[in-house]
């Protein structure tokens, strides 16, 4: 007969690990003070809300091992945090109230930058903009950027295998991540973090870690490729009638170009129309609105800016002249070229604030994404009547962010809860019958944890599951969320 746990002896075992863990940190390491963690108990986007316990802050490798023991003995849930700057929830605590959130922050030392090797090691509270100044700063870049870089930290685009901007020509955060350190639920640190370019001594552990979420280890550094610093840049925006145009303007700028290539993403009239509302000061780059816009981002190392730009130049004169694309601006300086940039970063801000929105992070072939948006943004709106639905982003690497707008008048909150599962439900049906992924760079977090037990390949998620009990047995690290599991509480 299974008994649960007297109130009595679990708020007793509650209080003996609150001192213990009080002991270990001490007072900016560890409180329970609501004020100081209300902040961190709802998710980015407002779409969940939990309880803590309490929220620790380890300044170090060597605290967060002790804390994760101590957590181990006394059977405490830890749900690992960095900036608090995902979107599938999967940094938020649910509602027991009985996990730690295990804050990262304090941990923010870039130990090493080496230009000679090409490599920084970065705890895990690094702030991704700030890895940027610091590589900068010694004529290196790190090939990874996003609208939230100036809150996402380095153990979360790991945790997450976040992606960006420059997957295009860099790839995602797996491939920048060149060792790895991180506490196992046991409280063991494993460490991989020698940046070997050959090791066959078995399973890359390192691997399995990246895009875990948080759930197999608790990532604590990492040591990063770092690239030569662009010497030419050449940024443009561009309008077109269609979105299939952009397909086929995509392959000829990657022909023209060949490696400078770094970007290539696309927006539609719908969403820029909402950034220039949502921010004032903002211009549209064109003088005419377009049905489709393409921001190109084109890099080298060896070519100037003038000689970058003549060669871009040359193909959007060509394209032009053949009727591929309708208007084209090429940035004349890094000013105009970032206001570009945060026209396209300012989306998701500017399309949360017309009202209830489902935003899907979902990823098919790049050959088959014009013909899926064409088939899926007028299936999702004659399904729901009254909704809008868009699609922009990284069109180059086959991912897109699919969001439908609720009808006028939705109530936020309540909207999301109704007809909005049943809208995703439905995007991600579609997603699957095209062979794409439900998540292309956000993880699955707890958003998600339902369809990809619907969806994914039983025999994937049977292993994932495996390596899940082998690893954590006890379920103790962030429970509940990427996988079906019960807190162990």
């Amino acid at each position: 007969m299974n008994r649960s746990t007297p109130p009595q002896r679990a708020e007793t075992d509650q209080i003996a690990f609150l001192e213990a863990a009080s002991d270990l940190l001490g007072p900016r390491g560890l409180t329970t003070d609501p004020e100081r963690m209300d902040a961190w108990l709802t998710d980015w986007r407002g779409r969940y809300t939990g309880r803590a316990l309490a929220m620790a802050s380890p300044a170090s490798t060597a605290e967060v091992a002790a804390l994760v023991k101590l957590c181990a003995s006394h059977g405490v849930p830890i749900v690992p945090q960095g900036g608090n700057s995902g979107m599938a929830g999967g940094a938020t605590p649910d509602e027991s109230g009985a996990a730690i959130i295990l804050s990262l922050r304090r941990m923010d030392a870039i130990r090493t930058l080496s230009a000679e090797d090409g490599q920084a090691v970065c705890e895990a509270g690094v702030v991704l903009q700030t890895l940027h100044e610091a590589a900068d700063s010694a004529g290196l870049q790190f090939p990874l950027t996003l609208g939230g870089k100036g809150s996402a930290t380095i153990g979360g685009l790991i945790a997450t295998n976040a992606g960006g901007t420059q997957v295009l020509r860099h790839g995602t955060m797996r491939a920048q991540v060149l060792g790895l350190e991180a506490v196992l639920a046991d409280g063991s640190v494993l460490d991989l973090m020698a940046p070997l370019k050959k090791d066959n001594r078995g399973f890359d552990l390192k691997q399995l870690l990246i895009g875990s979420e948080g759930t197999l280890g608790i990532v604590t550094a990492a040591c990063l490729r770092l690239l030569p610093a662009p010497v030419g840049r050449a940024t443009a925006w561009v309008g077109l009638d269609g979105i299939v145009q952009a397909r086929t303007l995509l392959r000829q700028i990657d022909r023209a170009m060949g490696d400078a290539l770094e970007g290539f993403e696309v927006v539609p009239a719908h969403c820029l129309e909402s950034v220039l509302a949502h921010q004032p000061a903002a211009r549209a780059p064109l003088a005419e609105p377009q049905a489709w816009n393409a921001l190109i981002e084109c890099v080298s190392p060896v070519q100037d800016n003038a000689l970058l730009r003549e060669t871009l130049e040359a193909a959007l004169g060509a394209a032009l002249e053949e009727g591929l694309i309708t208007d084209a601006v090429i940035a004349a300086n890094d000013t105009q070229a970032e206001a570009f940039w945060a026209l396209r970063d300012g989306i998701s801000a500017a399309e949360r604030a017309l009202g209830p929105a489902m935003q899907h992070d979902i990823s098919v072939p790049v050959s088959k994404m014009p013909e899926f948006i064409l088939a899926a943004v007028p299936d999702i709106e004659t399904a729901f009547p009254g909704t809008r639905a868009v699609a922009f982003g990284h069109l180059g690497d086959g991912n897109v962010h699919f969001h439908v707008l609720a009808p006028a008048g939705a109530i936020r909150g309540v909207w999301e809860e109704g007809d909005g599962k049943s809208v995703s439900r439905r995007v991600y049906d579609l997603v699957t019958a095209w062979g794409g992924s439900i998540s292309a760079e956000h993880g699955i977090g707890q958003m998600k944890v339902d369809e990809l037990v619907r969806l994914h390949d039983p025999a994937a998620l049977a292993v994932m599951m495996q390596v899940k009990q082998a690893l954590d047995p006890h379920n103790l690290l962030n429970p509940g969320k990427l996988l079906h599991t019960a807190a162990a509480h």
